[in-house]
């Protein structure tokens, strides 16, 4: 009888210490997915060369996309270099939010970035001391030299007192990203300093 009792007692509390585990071990395996939803929320920009879209996005999520953007009046490149007219693609962020008397408002981008950098120096373009200012830049988290043969002073910016009927049929810039100037002044509600950038 007392021996009974015990088996009786012990088995549920195994249980109990059983469910309690694998809670643990649940809530240890859900932790990386948690962090990658919580990264997934991260509002980030993806702009569009081929389709000239400028897309919003929140992870994988689009929240606003501005079509009929324009670019540079000689495409994109991986392969920039100063006064060529195109833009850079690559990943770079947000490093600048400022009024402007030409285009109303410029959203400066952290180009070059490193793969712009490498390609460079293997090509040529720019010295390995301006490789390592780069690199150093990069690191510190400031931005990129800007007078090198690769080029400088990109970003996102509006029309300002240009021609809306130039920019709706052409590519105009010099190399960086253009809207209206209502599309720029809606965008800027949307980004902060370190806004990544994706250039495809």
């Amino acid at each position: 009888m007392f021996e009974a009792k015990l088996t009786s007692i012990k088995r549920p509390a195994i249980f109990l210490y059983a469910i309690l585990l694998a809670g643990l071990l649940a809530m240890a395996s859900l932790a990386p997915a948690g962090q990658a939803i919580a990264e997934s929320s991260e509002v980030w920009l993806l702009i569009d060369t081929r389709a000239l879209t400028l897309s919003v996005m929140e992870g994988e999520s689009t929240l606003l996309t501005y079509d009929n953007i324009a670019i540079g009046s000689n495409g994109s490149t991986r392969e920039k270099r100063v006064k060529d007219e195109k833009t850079p693609l690559g990943e770079f962020s947000i490093n600048g939010i400022r009024t402007s008397k030409r285009f109303r408002l410029f959203l400066s981008i952290n180009y070059p970035n490193m793969e712009h950098a490498r390609r460079g120096l293997k090509n040529g373009y720019i010295s390995p001391q301006e490789y390592h200012a780069v690199s150093e830049a990069w690191r510190n988290g400031v931005t990129p030299p800007q007078n090198t043969k690769l080029g400088g002073q990109l970003g996102i910016h509006g029309v300002g007192a240009g021609s809306l009927e130039i920019h709706n049929n052409f590519n105009w810039t010099n190399g960086c990203i253009a809207l209206t100037n209502e599309q720029v002044e809606e965008l800027a509600g949307w980004v902060k300093i370190g806004t990544r950038v994706s250039i495809r």
